[in-house]
């Protein structure tokens, strides 16, 4: 099956941007998702359910913070970040998300 040249034209414009789309959208309910466990956890433990002191903090930030890094570093890679299409969806799945 062939793509008519006048479709081929738009691909190339429309996967970034339903990229950026969807990167968006997942950035959106991820950071919304996070204040609520950040308010849980804070509640959890000014109410003493919970122990949680800034060194045990700083030891699970080092054991996280490379996996994501690394994690992150794999993806800058495979998204076309750079290009405006990426850009405009980005800030349309994060405003409208």
């Amino acid at each position: 099956m062939a793509i008519s040249a006048e479709v081929a034209l738009f691909i190339p414009i429309l996967i970034p941007l339903i990229m950026g789309l969807l990167v968006g959208i997942i950035i959106r309910h991820t950071v919304k998702l996070m204040f609520p466990i950040i308010a849980l956890i804070l509640l959890l433990a000014a109410t003493g359910y919970i122990g949680i002191t800034s060194q045990d903090v700083f030891e699970k930030a080092m054991e996280y913070l490379p996996r994501i890094i690394g994690t992150g570093s794999g993806l800058i890679d495979v998204l076309p970040y750079s290009t405006t299409t990426f850009i405009i969806g980005l800030a349309i799945g994060l405003w409208k998300g």
